[in-house]
């Protein structure tokens, strides 16, 4: 998940370089290229065989056929935007930017599943209620839209795991702190040396006052008598 050592909210450092390579292969980018692949099916389904005669054929609701396009073409022009996120995302300096733009991708993920998911419910409903259409015109279409309304629950779910994943992951200590440790140029940071430990550390040791003659006075010394009785 990290785009290189000492990175943050799962990329590198600003300015580590821009590999598209390495990008479109990334999970969460792989599943950013479905949700917007998948939201111009659903909208393209609708627009082109989901209409006949100015009547929307999910049992002549037009609701139901506008609010599927509009949340498909919602979802393409979101999914757009956080996939140049994806791509530039290496070259934003600012963690704050950065955890701003992961909060966001978690924010508007959660907002498209919830809103396929009723597009789901809603399209389906329709659909079960509506009569067939003559000869089968735009049966296909309109099915493919409820189907990858479906999917569309699924793929973007994806992309709120791996938000949150990166989210979680934060900013890299290594990041944060690079360059300033056992900086001796820096005040404070040339490293602590002990108090150096010579000789004349012993320099000018004296024994404490009196005891030498306090050894001459000890019985059996050479300066002890014997008291007279």
């Amino acid at each position: 998940m990290n785009g290189g050592v000492g990175g943050a909210y799962g990329a590198g450092k600003a300015g580590s370089g821009t590999d598209p390579i390495s990008i479109l292969t990334k999970p969460h980018v792989i599943l950013r290229l479905l949700c917007w692949v998948f939201s111009i099916v659903v909208f393209g389904c609708i627009g082109s065989e989901g209409w006949m005669k100015d009547k929307c054929l999910y049992n002549n609701d037009i609701n139901a056929c506008n609010f599927g396009t509009g949340i498909g073409v919602i979802a393409f022009l979101g999914s757009l935007a956080l996939l140049v996120t994806d791509i530039m995302f290496n070259n934003i300096s600012s963690i704050k930017v950065r955890r701003r733009a992961v909060i966001a991708d978690i924010a508007f993920s959660a907002a498209m599943a919830f809103m396929w998911f009723v597009t789901f419910c809603y399209l389906s409903d329709s659909w079960r209620k509506a009569p067939y259409p003559k000869h089968g015109y735009g049966v296909n279409n309109l099915r493919g839209a409820i189907a990858f309304s479906f999917f569309s629950i699924f793929v973007w779910a994806g992309c709120i795991f791996f938000a949150f994943t990166r989210y979680r992951q934060g900013a890299d200590t290594a990041f944060m702190t690079s360059g300033f440790e056992g900086d001796a140029s820096m005040p404070g940071g040339a490293p602590y040396t002990s108090y150096p430990d010579g000789p004349e550390m012993n320099e000018g040791y004296q024994e404490p006052p009196f005891s030498s003659s306090q050894k001459d006075m000890a019985p059996g010394g050479p300066g002890f008598q014997q008291p007279a009785y």
